[in-house]
């Protein structure tokens, strides 16, 4: 193995940050024991005859044209942070020669090595905050592993990187074959001078009316960086090429309809017909003259809102939600927590992210010079509970990524499984109701079945009776656990029996309403099935109700007798005039209730 030293660099330029840099950099404050888990790796099979110093040469190269592979992030005596650009940096680079290790043994040695790389910490207050790692693992035959922390590249940057190394060792190692670099400081440029207010009011009409934040899982601590698994779902061709035509036909992008079948999914998940989840945008605002050609970390991540009509149409609920997506596209600059703020909703409005790639790796580079890529590999790890990364080719490929502290991975395979139904049914028939959306697996619909299968004979007898049979067939069976006592069947029948004959003594019997006013006790079953006994009715009366509430229930209803206990009926009024029995009064120390 070789390493790279470094030298000692001077300041170049100091740039702000972007609104993600900042989520980043805080998630990483935050937790910063976990700081590896933002980090991004990229790694592509190589076959053929490589000439390594070309390749290392290139690489330097590449990380000398652009500032941000040059970044480190300070923070300043104002208590800002910013990107310090540095005039130059040692690229770190390692090789590792598995050419002597035995026959069986260089793929999993590949894959350790591989795997340190991905889990090793940066210092983001030291640059540069990327690495390179080459494997090679026969004579012809490598892998070269591309590393950095998530807070300096975005998904179309790594692409344009790769693209541009190959370039560049293709012409021997020299970068004058490449046009001159994009400063981002025009990026930086114009997000200062966009219009804000104007932002913040399009934002704040989006989610009007938002009740309340979306969260699969609303306990876990969305800040901290967990590992997360995940789940590949490859749609077949024939379904992808199905959707693509069907999202054609109605004038849809592929990626609104990722986005609506996540809301709609969403929706289903939460029983929320107003549901939000989080989407990355590119950020590169098609205005700014080679914006495209940017390498650094440019997107946004915005809040997607869904509103559900069961009455509306697969085809009109993701037609209406391109429309409002769209409308919001010359916003996109505005930082999620500013956006956030515009609404009445305390902490984050949502806890998962769709991001849809149209910037696959595999299409950056091909070959060059003889030597070809034969596979990529790519880990991209967020914080949230659940995510969705898509992938477009000739078969659409889905990335469900879930943190196993949250979901099993049994229920993260039903939400894929769920995505992949819902995919279907908008390609066959996307004419269907929202309503008539059945998300429902065979299996899960059979278990469903055998769940409710809970029909068995029961004969013609009043619930007393029921429960009278139940005492006597097992007088010393535990009925009720309640404030460390118990109380046997026997018992309660013998207490409700005796309560029971209180109130007949009251003339009180059928075709009469008794009103409980009780707290959750052992009183409360007792008097409850003394009613029954009797043969009246009961209206249950929550104690915890307003005042004015329960005197509305009782004048209603109007019940010949309201039982309770001394601590709540001071709380009930005494407007109604109903007649009281106190079932921890005197009377039942004379025996009736206990």
């Amino acid at each position: 193995m070789t390493r790279a030293t470094r030298r000692t660099p001077r300041i170049e330029n100091i740039l702000p940050l972007t609104p993600l840099q900042e989520g980043l950099l805080f998630h990483a404050a935050y937790d910063d024991a976990g700081s590896a888990r933002y980090n991004v790796q990229v790694a592509l099979d190589l076959e053929g005859p490589l000439d390594v110093p070309v390749l290392r040469r290139s690489v330097e190269a590449v990380v000398r044209r652009h500032p941000t592979l040059r970044a480190s992030f300070r923070r300043r005596a104002a208590g800002d942070t910013v990107q310090v650009i540095q005039s130059e940096v040692a690229t770190p680079w390692e090789e590792h020669d598995l050419t002597a290790v035995p026959d069986a043994e260089p793929a999993t040695e590949a894959e350790r090595i591989t795997r340190r790389a991905r889990e090793g910490r940066f210092d983001l207050a030291a640059a540069p905050l990327v690495n390179f790692t080459l494997i090679r693992l026969r004579a012809d035959g490598f892998r070269l592993v591309l590393t950095n922390h998530h807070i300096v590249l975005d998904g179309w940057s790594t692409s344009l990187l790769l693209r541009e190394l190959f370039t560049v060792y293709g012409a021997g190692g020299d970068a004058s074959v490449l046009p001159p670099p994009v400063s981002p400081q025009a990026f930086f440029a114009w997000r200062g001078e966009q219009d804000a207010p104007a932002a913040r009011e399009a934002w704040r009409a989006a989610l009007d009316g938002l009740a309340e934040a979306t969260r699969v899982a609303p306990y876990a601590d969305s800040h901290t960086a967990t590992a997360t698994e995940q789940i590949v779902l490859t749609v077949p061709e024939e379904l992808t090429a199905a959707v693509g035509e069907r999202a054609r036909g109605l004038g849809l992008t592929l990626s609104t309809v990722v986005q609506g079948t996540w809301g709609l999914l969403l929706s289903r998940l939460t029983g929320a017909d107003d549901v939000v989840f989080g989407t990355t945008v590119s950020g590169r605002a098609p205005e700014l003259p080679d914006v495209e050609s940017v390498i650094g970390m440019l997107v946004n991540t915005v809040p997607v809102r869904v509103r559900t009509d069961g009455a509306e149409t697969l085809a009109a609920l993701y037609t209406r939600l391109q429309q409002e997506q769209s409308e919001l596209v010359a916003h996109h600059q505005l930082g999620l927590t500013e956006i956030q703020s515009l609404t009445d909703i305390d902490g984050e409005l949502f806890d998962t992210l769709v991001v849809f790639e149209n910037y696959p790796v595999d299409r950056a580079v091909d070959s060059v010079g003889g030597v070809r890529v034969t596979g990529t590999e790519a880990h991209n790890t967020v914080h949230y509970p659940l995510s969705l990364l898509a992938h477009p080719g000739d078969r659409l490929v889905l990335h469900l990524g879930y943190r196993s502290d949250v979901l099993t991975g049994t229920a993260a395979r039903r939400v894929g499984d769920r995505v992949l139904r819902l995919l279907r049914l908008f390609a066959e028939a996307a004419d269907t109701r929202v309503d008539a959306v059945d998300l429902l697996g065979d299996d899960e619909r059979g278990l469903l079945a055998e769940w409710n299968d809970t029909g068995r004979p029961v004969p013609r007898r009043s619930v007393a009776e029921l429960f009278a049979s139940q005492a006597a067939a097992g007088p010393g069976r535990t009925a009720i656990r309640y404030g460390g006592l118990t109380t046997t069947y026997q018992e309660l029948d013998d207490r409700a029996n005796r309560l029971a004959s209180d109130l007949t003594g009251r003339g009180i019997g059928p075709e009469d309403v008794v009103a409980l006013a009780l707290p959750r006790s052992t009183e409360m079953i007792v008097s409850l099935l003394a009613v029954l006994k009797a043969g009246a009715a009961y209206l249950p009366i929550d104690p915890a109700y307003p005042r004015e509430r329960i005197e509305f229930m009782l004048t209603d209803a109007r019940p010949v007798l309201l039982i309770t206990t001394s601590d709540t009926a001071e709380r009930l009024g005494t407007r109604t005039g109903t007649a009281r029995l106190l079932v921890d009064g005197p009377r039942a120390t004379e025996g009736i209730p206990r």
